[in-house]
């Protein structure tokens, strides 16, 4: 990825990696997942419309048999949330792992009731027939936790009464690492992102060789394990994209640069993107019609802090991860609201190419993670615009914390302090300018006025050497101003002198 950014701070920069994070994909039964369907297969068989909670009975019994032998099977328990929007489950999944490791298999697996669509019949006393008509109830949901070979940790939602449409989630980024692994490229990663790649190039590829077919290969093996009517009734799922997460985290090689130019970079971003700027992230037109929410909201966590700008119901979020990397990541919830130039049907019956929204298949993962991938790229191109001040900022915290020399502790300099400002003035006088100052100097300048003695001003002068604004002529007794030290002293006189005073004065 080519962006102004990565241009801009290419010699802070390790290297960049741009991936799928969390996805959720959904799956829906072939013949059974919209009422339709699932009256016509009632029809076919010969089975009541109103016969029809019986029939779901026996695909419910056969689905918790199935887990339950599975569980058993594996030594793994079953346990009941009764409040599951109280209950943390992955912190729970994250401990259970501490102790069990990381090798392939069944972690663990929570049940709890949920709510979910169902099919209910209904007898049409205008049409004479019965059908079945769509309803929300309750039923007992299966979490199962696994650690697969090649995607890592994930987990399935399993509700146990039809239409049975289930979810699955992992992260890319594990996936991903599974891949540099095999092609042995060594790489450090922290929770869910990478910390080092030794080949930046060749795992960007890697990462970009998502096939969506293999996806399905899996998704298919994964699920025919825990619902046993699949082969029974012969059908598959059909699997969309319910919400993905396309990450692209830029590597720094000094945490203590990158965490000054980060607050500087969240900061300016949260006073200048506006919804105009949003819609540009997502290459779109704020059109005078357009009715969903769009605007920025920052938060504070315990990971860090992170900015969100979103657009109805995709977003775009930056945030810090493992002190060094920066994380621009594209959410998509909606993936309609995307449009790429494909295949149409018309009500002609034609098939014509244009521009349309994109299908919800996990089929469209590939044009999907381009066109995020275009999205970070344009945002990492609206922040490369701000001013970078971050040396400013890190040049103002090495004066204004206190160091230490030999054991021995100096006070930070105060610019509001009278002693310190009448100091810090008198260095900027011009006859030290060319040939440097001595204590007594110092002493006699004119601001200072002999009001400080021969060892205190040696004490002072120490002072101003470990903070590195002044320096020793070699083999004299001489001191001159380090750049660093005019650039410091300048700035801070002419903000408290024209900025700062004058405002106090209104």
């Amino acid at each position: 990825m080519k962006t102004d950014f990565l241009t801009k701070y290419s010699s802070k920069v390790t290297g960049t990696i741009s991936c799928i994070d969390r996805i959720i994909i959904s799956g829906t039964l072939s013949r059974w997942g919209y009422s339709h369907e699932m009256q016509s297969y009632l029809f076919t068989n010969n089975i009541r419309v109103f016969d029809f909670p019986k029939f779901g009975k026996e695909c419910n019994d056969q689905i918790r048999n199935q887990v339950e032998s599975i569980a058993k099977q594996n030594n793994v328990a079953i346990e009941h949330i009764r409040s599951p929007q109280k209950f943390n489950k992955e912190l729970n999944i994250k401990k259970i792992i501490e102790e069990r490791g990381n090798h392939p298999g069944i972690v663990h697996i929570y049940t709890s009731m949920e709510i979910t669509d169902s099919y209910m019949p209904h007898y049409d006393k205008a049409t004479n027939k019965a059908t079945l008509k769509i309803r929300t109830t309750k039923c007992s949901h299966y979490y199962i936790y696994f650690i697969d070979k090649y995607l890592g940790l994930g987990f399935l939602r399993i509700p146990t009464w039809l239409p049975c449409r289930v979810q699955f989630y992992f992260n890319g980024h594990n996936y991903l690492a599974y891949k540099l692994q095999k092609n042995n490229i060594d790489f450090e990663m922290q929770d869910n992102v990478f910390t080092k790649i030794s080949d930046y190039q060749k795992a960007q590829k890697l990462s970009d060789n998502l096939r969506a077919e293999d996806l399905h290969q899996w998704l298919d093996k994964i699920i025919s394990q825990y619902i046993p009517f699949l082969e029974q009734t012969s059908q598959v799922y059909r699997w969309t994209l319910t919400q993905t997460e396309y990450s692209t985290d830029i590597i720094f090689k000094n945490p203590e640069y990158f965490k000054v130019l980060y607050e500087e970079i969240i900061l300016k971003s949260i006073h200048s993107v506006k919804p105009e700027n949003i819609a540009t992230f997502f290459s779109r037109k704020l059109a005078a019609n357009y009715t969903q929410e769009v605007g920025t909201k920052y938060n504070k966590q315990i990971q860090g802090t992170r900015i969100k700008h979103f657009m109805g119901a995709n977003n775009i979020k930056m945030y810090d991860k493992a002190n060094n990397v920066l994380r621009v990541e594209t959410t998509v919830n909606n993936i309609t609201e995307f449009k790429v130039f494909r295949e149409v049907l018309t009500q002609t019956g034609q098939s014509v190419k244009k521009f349309a929204s994109m299908k919800k298949s996990i089929y469209s993962l590939h044009d999907l993670t381009k066109l995020c991938q275009s999205s970070n790229a344009r945002y990492l191109d609206f922040i490369s615009s701000f001013e970078d001040n971050s040396q400013g900022m890190k040049n103002l915290q090495k004066i204004s914390r206190k160091e230490t020399d030999n054991n021995r502790s100096y006070r930070e300099f105060n610019f509001f302090n009278e002693n310190d400002a009448e100091i810090l003035t008198a260095l900027m006088s011009g006859e030290f300018n060319i040939n440097g100052f001595r204590n007594k100097n110092l002493r006699e300048n004119k601001i200072l006025k002999n009001k400080y003695s021969s060892a205190q001003m040696s004490r002072i002068i120490k002072r101003l050497h470990v903070f590195g604004l002044i320096k020793k002529i070699k083999n004299s007794f001489k001191y001159y101003l380090t750049k660093f030290g005019k650039k410091v002293i300048t700035a801070g006189l002419i903000v408290k002198e024209f900025n700062i005073i004058p405002a106090l004065a209104k």
